[in-house]
Parts: structure tokens; sequence; C-alpha cells
């Protein structure tokens, strides 16, 4: 049997997430100008403790361990790793498109560890959008930042655990969520930074009005917009009914790091985004089908 299929609403909501997650990487290439990964990481988290520290309740009785482990793994683990690995980076392009490998991670560990039914058409769709991952984003500059690769593949598994557990979290909001995971990711990043990293106070106070634009960016868009919406959609929906939808993500994050950053892809982008959205347009036309 195929995952239930998505109305035209939460599709929306998945092209906002697409739009908000890709021009994070941008935001975050900016502000990595002048603050450390760890340290922008962790200023993030303090302006988003900030406005959703009203909306802090505790969670339900059995409910915590869940929701400590998930915002460990997105909000400390994940992000963590993906801002340090664009930091390292030569482009943008390469790490939006190898930290998409969350995605089918999430569908197969969705299958074992969540017993998620998916349907051999949208395995396939999936699996066919993945390939068009791998085409763009695996070539020489990929190939040749083997400890960009690591860390953004690590970043992924992370992305990967945190999403399918999100699921199983009951009886906590959006905004309590999202204000929770400042709450437990801020020390984990403040403790990193000043463990690896020097001259914070120094590169708060020089930081410009840009900068703190794109922390800003991270904070409010990123987080409470595309997380937010995410996690609002995996409590209605199978991980593997949204998971094949967001491979849009690294298509808008190369076009933009085309158009802003001048990165330069080449010919993969137009092979591999192709496939990327061939294989969304058969799921959503399979959605189609069945709901006709």
């Amino acid at each position: 049997m195929s995952p239930p299929t998505l109305p035209a609403r939460d599709l929306v909501l998945i092209l906002i997430i697409c739009l908000v997650w890709s021009g994070n990487f941008i935001a975050a290439s900016f502000g990595m100008q002048h603050f450390s990964p760890f340290l922008f990481m962790a200023a993030r988290f303090a302006i988003l403790l900030l406005i959703l520290l009203p909306f802090l309740r505790p969670p339900p009785p059995g409910q915590w361990g869940r929701l400590i482990g998930v915002c460990l793994l997105i909000g400390a683990l994940h992000f963590s790793l993906i801002f340090w690995a664009l930091s390292r980076s030569a482009d943008i392009s390469s790490v939006a498109v190898v930290q998409q490998t969350y995605i089918p991670m999430a569908v197969i560990l969705a299958m074992f560890l969540m017993k998620e039914r998916v349907g051999w058409k949208t395995l396939a769709a999936t699996l066919l959008a993945f390939l068009g991952v791998l085409i763009v984003g695996f070539d020489p500059l990929v190939l040749g930042q083997v400890d960009v690769l690591a860390i953004t593949l690590a970043s992924a598994l992370f992305q990967a655990l945190g999403s399918i557990y999100q699921r199983g979290i009951r009886g906590v909001g959006v905004l309590n969520f999202q204000a929770w995971t400042a709450v437990v990711a801020l020390p984990v990043l403040v403790v990193a930074s000043l463990l690896t990293e020097q001259g914070q106070f120094e590169t708060l106070a020089t930081a410009r009005w840009e900068s703190w634009a794109s922390v800003v960016y991270s904070a409010v868009l990123a987080s409470i917009v595309g997380h937010g919406l995410f996690f609002y959609l995996v409590q209605r929906h199978p991980v593997s009914s949204i998971m094949p939808y967001l491979q849009l993500t690294p298509v808008l994050a190369v076009v933009f790091g085309v158009i802003i950053w001048g990165d330069q892809p080449g010919a993969r982008l137009l092979i591999g985004g192709s496939l990327v959205i061939l294989g969304i347009l058969l799921i959503t036309l399979r959605a189609r089908q069945r709901l006709s």
C-alpha cells in the first residue's frame, strides 16, 4: 500500500520549506564570512530562544526523552556539522546537494525503524530524484573535498534520524518544539565554540548589519518558518510521503548559488536538476490519480 497523498495546501507548505531552506545556504555563507560556524549557530539559537521563550512549555509525560533526542540530533549535531561544512567548502552548491542524501536516508530509516510502508512507485520516484542529486553533486569539486563530503554526510544522517523521530512527538506545538530546540542546542553550541573557536566577543562586537541579517534569516525563516512547517507536516503525514518533495531544495540552492554566490556547476545542474524535478512530478501525478 502506498502512503497517504498530500493535499494541495501541504504541497504549498513544502514549497515554502524548500525556498527558505535553500536560501539559508546563501545566508549562512554570507554570515560565516564574519562569524565562525559554532558562534553563528549559537547566535542563531539565542535569537530563536528570545523570540519563542513565551511559547516554551513542558512536554507531556513520556515525551521528554524523544523531544531532547530530536533537539540534539537536529539542533546541535545536524546544524553544527552542516555549517562547519559550509565554512570549509569552496562552493555552496556541492554542500547543498550532498546534504540532500538525508532524504533517501530518512525514507529508508523510516521503513526499518518506524515500520512505515512505502509504495514501490514512491520509492522508485525517490530514487530517481536522488539519482539527479548525485549527478548534480558528485563531481570532481565534491570528491576533491573529502573532509567536506564526510562532514556533510554525517550531518545528513543526524538530520534523517531527527526527521523520522519527530513524527513520534505528541502534545508539543510547533513553536514550543522550536523553543525547546533552542534550549537544548544553545549550551552545546556555546561549549563547542568556546572549545574550538577564538575571538567570540570581538566577532560579536564588530559584526555589521549584513552579518546579523544572515543570522536573523537563519533563525526566523529557516528555523521558525522552515523547520516549524516541517514539524507540522511530519505530525500529519508519514515521513516517506514528505521527503521526496524536499529534493527540490538542492535544485533551488544550486540556482541561488549560481545567481547570488557565483557558483559555476555547469551542465550537471541541467541534467541532475531535471531528474530531481521529474521524480517530484511523478510523485505529484501519482497523488492526483489517487485523489481523482
